[in-house]
């Protein structure tokens, strides 16, 4: 069995994640280009951490889109190194770390400079989350004969939403925010 720096190893870049993904990539960049690191003393508290991050992920994935850019541009801001591993190339490494019994990206894994897993954050920040339930919540049953309709116009929007709204994008940089203090590293 890989270890999760093995994964880590073989992963690509992030910033090559990005430039080969096929879909979403537009929306992602939208992101990326727009979201502004806040000053808050967290790049000065991290950069040159002995850490680096490995991010389960897939390009299909909204939530992805929207997270992806805002952990390359702290990641960046700090010098700290960030790969991607595909979830369904080898669900191995996703199935050490479900949410709730699912295999839910992305999953940012927090690896110390001997490649220890010392934490992870992921798939969403709790806002984003509550936001996602109570956009499910108000879809028809499962067996209704719109549902599949009414599930793709909500992920739509929601893909829509994760591209334009800093809010959302502050969200998830405040909980990895809060991942990162909680571990102490230095």
């Amino acid at each position: 069995m890989k270890s999760e720096q093995q994964y880590f190893e073989e992963g690509r870049t992030i910033q090559t994640y990005m430039d080969e993904m096929s879909q979403l990539k537009d929306e992602s960049f939208q992101v990326y280009h727009n979201f502004e690191l806040p000053n808050d003393g967290l790049m000065e508290q991290i950069t040159d951490a002995d850490i680096h991050f490995l991010t389960i992920t897939e390009d299909w994935c909204g939530d992805a889109m929207m997270i992806n850019p805002v952990i390359r541009k702290i990641a960046e801001a700090a010098n700290i190194e960030s790969r991607v591993t595909l979830r369904d190339q080898d669900t191995d490494l996703i199935d050490r770390h479900l949410t709730n019994g699912g295999r839910a990206i992305p999953m940012v894994l927090i690896l110390n400079g001997e490649g220890q897993l010392i934490g992870k954050w992921g798939p969403r920040a709790p806002e984003v989350q509550a936001i996602v339930d109570e956009g499910r919540a108000a879809l028809p049953a499962k067996d209704a004969p719109d549902f599949t309709e009414k599930q793709k116009e909500f992920y739509t929007i929601l893909t829509a939403k994760y591209s334009s709204d800093e809010t959302l994008w502050n969200y998830v940089y405040e909980s990895f925010k809060a991942t990162l203090l909680s571990l102490d590293v230095k």
